[in-house]
């Protein structure tokens, strides 16, 4: 491939990044939105401070071709990465199947790279007109939603998910998204409240405390073919 795919670290072994599948996460480098409650801050610039070499990744997926099943290229946002598509594919070649996670920061960039995905968990932000709030940069609730858009006309196996810190989601806020993705044909949706224990923004509070609120999670579920809520 023309670019060497830049991975700011690894999970060896997960259950739960790609639905049904043993998987190997790969964190990849580099994202161009600032999301106050971002977990995985070293992510953001280009180029990190622990980046794994590519050739250490391939060497340790050829060692796990018959234990592992699928291989998540998550980040950071994989997608603004040019190597990523040769990445897949090397990876595919090794029996893999395909994970992203994505938040869809380029439109055109994303939807290339879903020709090389078997699913994809996309990071749905918030309304669109309400994105900035969390990201911190004009235009991308129009990418992010444009994206969605890209996903769902693909017919790659996919699940939404939108992660909420109370301080920057009014529930009503929350149920109004749901709506529109229901309209839109989303039919898996996952709600994941957020872990603060390390973000971005070190001035959002520590606690996202809200109400249990169980009627906004029934009337989710009646949006939904299959809703999660994970805590």
């Amino acid at each position: 491939m023309s670019r060497t795919l830049r991975v700011g670290g690894m999970v060896p072994l997960t259950t739960i990044d790609y639905p049904g599948q043993l998987a190997c996460v790969l964190f990849c480098q580099g994202c161009a939105w600032r999301c106050r409650y971002c977990h995985n801050p070293q992510l953001i610039p280009p180029r990190g401070t622990e980046e794994v070499d590519w050739r250490r990744v391939l060497a340790f997926l050829q060692r796990r071709q018959d234990l592992l099943d699928a291989v998540v290229f998550s980040g950071g946002e994989p997608t603004l990465q040019d190597g990523l598509p040769g990445a897949m594919d090397e990876v595919r070649d090794l029996g893999f199947r395909i994970g992203l996670h994505s938040a869809g920061i380029k439109p055109k960039a994303f939807a290339k790279a879903l020709s090389g995905a078997d699913w994809v968990g996309f990071d749905v932000k918030a309304l669109a007109e309400d994105c900035q709030i969390i990201t911190r940069v004009e235009g991308s609730g129009r990418a992010n939603w444009r994206s969605l858009d890209h996903l769902l006309a693909s017919g790659v196996d996919y699940e939404c998910r939108t992660t909420v810190h109370w301080h920057l989601f009014e529930p009503e806020r929350l149920l109004t998204l749901a709506q529109r993705l229901s309209e839109r044909g989303v039919k898996r949706f996952a709600v994941q409240l957020v872990r603060t224990e390390r973000m971005f923004d070190p001035l959002l509070p520590s606690i996202s405390a809200q109400a249990l609120l169980p009627d906004l999670w029934a009337a989710m579920r009646e949006l939904f073919p299959a809703f999660v809520l994970r805590r």
